[in-house]
């Protein structure tokens, strides 16, 4: 009724999951420019989360709040697109068709910035900053960012007495920072806290890599009130076996040799470590047992201990048991996820549906931390790894990589030997003593950015101490079943932004 288009004249188009992937790479890096660009871009929000694309971070020009800005009521009664493009008098009017749309909003755009060039406006930022969202308080502020460079790094806001408000990282720090101070930033937190800040201290960085460290390890040493994510590196939950005559399972924060983890959430670790402990009979009665005793907790028909028997257990008997969740740990044995997803089938087979999508869901999350904590833990196990990436300038991108934690970072300039520079970025990279614990005493967070970096186009290994390897045993082999099951977990629900489980 709005637009006339019928479902006969789209039925041939191909679907979003077509085009949007192909769409948002061409458009990466771009300025997004719409009428009423918030009601569009929520619909491709919407469409890449169900599909489970990263949204990029578009910047984004509404000709709808320009025009507010720009014209007055008297001139411009109406800023629909139609009534902007008559007053305008564009050479495409709008029909509701995208072509034609486009053609339009593009003519508009060019005539309101007409109306603006003689007012020192000349610059997407410029523009933006005449936008009526920025305060005069954010306005008078742009020189906080006059001195930064416009180099890859980490920028700091500061607060009246030096305290750190606010952590981030950019390749180019003095545009990053700049937008701070221009329309392109909408969220409220940060327009209070671009209110409260009186300095932007900065570190330099060779390339994202570190700079990506280096914002993690300052988010940790700083906490900064006006930072959600990753102030807390160890913050996640970790299953581990208690240190008992007959152990048990036990979800603590701090993992110990053979945990499992992290989980994000505490309901999560629990959860896995019930289905651990069901499917290995790993005793979840809390009594304490002596050495010389027995376990003699008895079936019973609901709920109950996940070790109970018939029989009185020995100590001598019991002691396979938790060798077996050790096994899991380390990717050794992974027969606990096979039967798991057995019973999944068994339950659909027998029509028990909600019961086999509940326990689906139970072993996509258990799977999914395992199948992360053996990726992330192959490279925490490596001494010392030294990789370089191709750079978009022709010179390389150079990391040493320490047990999982970055040691160094480097650049060369385009026919510049890179041996050199390797050698000397090992010979002054950061000492690290690993732990015992399955990351080697490294963050989750750490290892994780390493690992996606590695995983980057263009990267190769110089040199490195151990091979790679994650255990032959190990969930590497469940990526993409968890991916359905979390598909199809997302389709049963029908929303796509409910995760059913998170790792840390």
């Amino acid at each position: 009724e709005l637009t006339g288009i019928t479902t006969a004249m789209v039925i041939g188009a191909p679907r979003i999951e077509r085009v949007l992937p192909g769409f948002l790479e061409f458009a990466r890096g771009s300025v997004l420019v719409a009428h009423n660009a918030r009601f569009d871009t929520g619909f491709l929000r919407a469409a890449a989360s169900r599909l489970d694309i990263a949204w990029p971070k578009f910047q984004v020009l509404c000709t709808v709040k320009l025009a507010r800005r720009v014209l007055t009521r008297d001139e411009a009664p109406s800023v629909k697109l139609s009534a902007l493009s008559s007053l305008f008098q564009v050479s495409t009017q709008p029909t509701h068709r995208a072509l034609d749309d486009a053609r339009a909003t593009v003519d508009v755009l060019h005539a309101l910035i007409e109306r603006v060039g003689n007012q020192g406006v000349h610059s997407y930022a410029e523009l933006v900053d005449y936008l009526p969202t920025v305060s005069a308080g954010q306005r008078a502020k742009r020189s906080l960012a006059a001195q930064l460079p416009r180099t890859p790094g980490v920028y700091l806001f500061k607060g009246p007495g030096n305290e750190v408000l606010y952590v981030g990282t950019s390749n180019n720090l003095q545009r990053r920072v700049r937008n701070y101070f221009t329309g392109s930033e909408t969220r409220g937190r940060m327009k209070e806290m671009v209110g409260l800040a009186v300095a932007v201290d900065h570190v330099e960085c060779a390339h994202a890599l570190e700079a990506g460290v280096r914002e993690l390890r300052l988010l940790c040493a700083h906490i900064p009130p006006y930072n959600r994510r990753s102030k807390f590196p160890k913050k996640g939950w970790w299953i581990t076996t208690t240190s008992e005559a007959f152990p048990r399972l036990s979800v603590v924060r701090t993992p110990a040799p053979d945990s499992i983890g992290p989980f994000a959430v505490r309901a999560d670790a629990a959860d896995a470590a019930a289905l651990i402990a069901e499917f290995y009979a790993i005793r979840t009665c809390t009594r304490r047992i002596p050495r010389s005793a027995v376990h003699d907790c008895e079936p019973t028909t609901v709920g109950g201990c996940a070790a109970a028997s018939a029989e009185t257990i020995s100590h001598e008997q019991y002691a396979p048991v938790p060798a077996r969740f050790r096994a899991l740990a380390r990717g050794n044995d992974a027969s606990a996820l096979d039967a798991i997803r057995n019973r999944v089938t068994a339950l659909a087979d027998a029509h028990l549906f909600e019961s086999a999508a509940r326990l689906r869901d139970r072993l996509a999350v258990l799977a999914d931390v395992l199948r992360r904590l053996h990726r992330l833990g192959a490279i925490a196990a490596i001494a010392e790894l030294v990789v370089a990436r191709r750079a978009a300038d022709g010179g390389w991108e150079l990391a040493v990589v320490r047990y999982g934690r970055l040691a160094a970072a480097a650049t060369t300039s385009r026919r510049v030997h890179p041996m050199p520079v390797v050698e000397a970025i090992v010979a002054a990279a950061e000492t690290v003593v690993p732990d015992t614990t399955p990351l080697r005493g490294a963050s989750p967070e750490e290892v994780g950015l390493v690992a996606r970096w590695l995983d980057s186009d263009g990267v190769r290994i110089v040199r490195t101490t151990d091979g790679y390897a994650e255990p032959v045993h190990g969930a590497g082999g469940w990526k993409q079943w968890c991916a359905t099951a979390r598909t199809v977990a997302r389709l049963e629900r029908g929303t796509h932004d409910e995760p059913i489980g998170r790792a840390h």
